[in-house]
């Protein structure tokens, strides 16, 4: 990949993140044209613990999409964003905290469970808005990390594709950390025998996977949503 300034989140200055954003542009697009892909994929800047004055500043570069990974820091943050960018929730998510975040983003991407769906169905009848989700897929199999099996997503997805508040755009997925492609090959097929055998699947155009560490990667296997946190705005010291 392209080199960047590699600093801690709190040393990263506006001008790394400009040089960081470019060098991540510029790898995308490498790694698309070593695919053949001629569609588009969408750098999101996942926030956690960015300070609002570094998030707006990464929307003025040309950045649309914010992934929020909390709900209560997301809600401390939500006014003070300047540019109003979509803004999808990424993290996982409890069926107490939907009602936060039912009217303040546009998709959620860790639905792991027919419950979880039924309450986003419920909140979002109450708005009178269909949300657009995916379903998070455990594709490595870890007990630490939520998702639902590879093997349990099509009657998973059946089940929710029933509820009328919810329209399923995708699959989403954090394959386990060693960096094996075999993971982000088994979403694409994945994905697409699910496109090419489900009537429910049929619009389906976003598998959001790939992060600060992998994201050329899973870019070479279809991903039309990289999720960069520390590769853009620099690494925590702690974990949070």
């Amino acid at each position: 990949m392209t080199e960047r300034i590699c600093k801690s989140a709190e040393e990263t200055s506006l001008e790394d993140i400009r040089q960081n954003y470019n060098a991540i542009k510029q790898d995308i697009a490498e790694a698309m044209d070593k695919a053949g892909r001629t569609d588009s994929v969408r750098i999101m800047a996942v926030t956690k613990t960015v300070p609002c004055e570094k998030i707006n500043f990464a929307e003025s570069l040309g950045i649309d999409l914010l992934g929020e990974n909390r709900v209560q820091e997301f809600l401390g943050k939500y006014e003070k964003y300047s540019e109003k960018s979509e803004i999808h929730f990424i993290g996982g998510l409890q069926k107490n905290k939907v009602k936060y975040i039912i009217d303040k983003v546009s998709m959620i991407h860790s639905v792991d469970s027919i419950e979880l769906a039924a309450e986003i169905d419920r909140r979002a009848s109450m708005h009178g808005k269909v949300m657009d989700i995916l379903l998070e897929v455990n594709i490595g199999g870890e007990l630490s990390k939520g998702g639902v099996s590879p093997q349990e997503l099509i009657e998973t997805a059946k089940a929710v594709s029933e509820l009328r508040n919810i329209h399923i755009r995708g699959l989403m997925t954090i394959p386990p950390a060693g960096g094996d492609e075999k993971y982000f090959a088994q979403m694409q097929e994945l994905f697409y025998n699910a496109k090419q055998s489900c009537s429910f699947f049929a619009d389906a155009d976003t598998l959001s996977m790939g992060m600060s560490g992998d994201y050329a990667a899973a870019v070479k296997y279809g991903s039309t949503i990289v999720r960069i946190g520390s590769g853009l705005f620099g690494y925590r010291n702690y974990t949070v």
